[in-house]
């Protein structure tokens, strides 16, 4: 099986991720330069959760609690 060849230069980023990095250290750990919680929102406000778009409950109870 051939080896993957190295890409070259970063990767494309969203604008509001400009300056992004992560990596993996030596004890397996998760490290980033973007705090989690700002990464999170990011994502709820950009990326559709799959799991969830089939659901009629979650639809019923935003417009519930758009109502109150």
């Amino acid at each position: 099986m051939p080896k993957k060849k190295p890409q070259k230069g970063k990767p494309e980023v969203h604008d509001d991720l400009k300056g992004f990095d992560i990596k993996i250290n030596e004890f397996g750990e998760i490290v980033s330069n973007v705090k989690v919680d700002k990464l999170n929102e990011f994502l709820d406000e950009n990326v559709e959760d799959k799991k969830l778009v089939d659901r009629d409950d979650l639809e019923e109870s935003s417009s519930s609690q758009e109502e109150e």
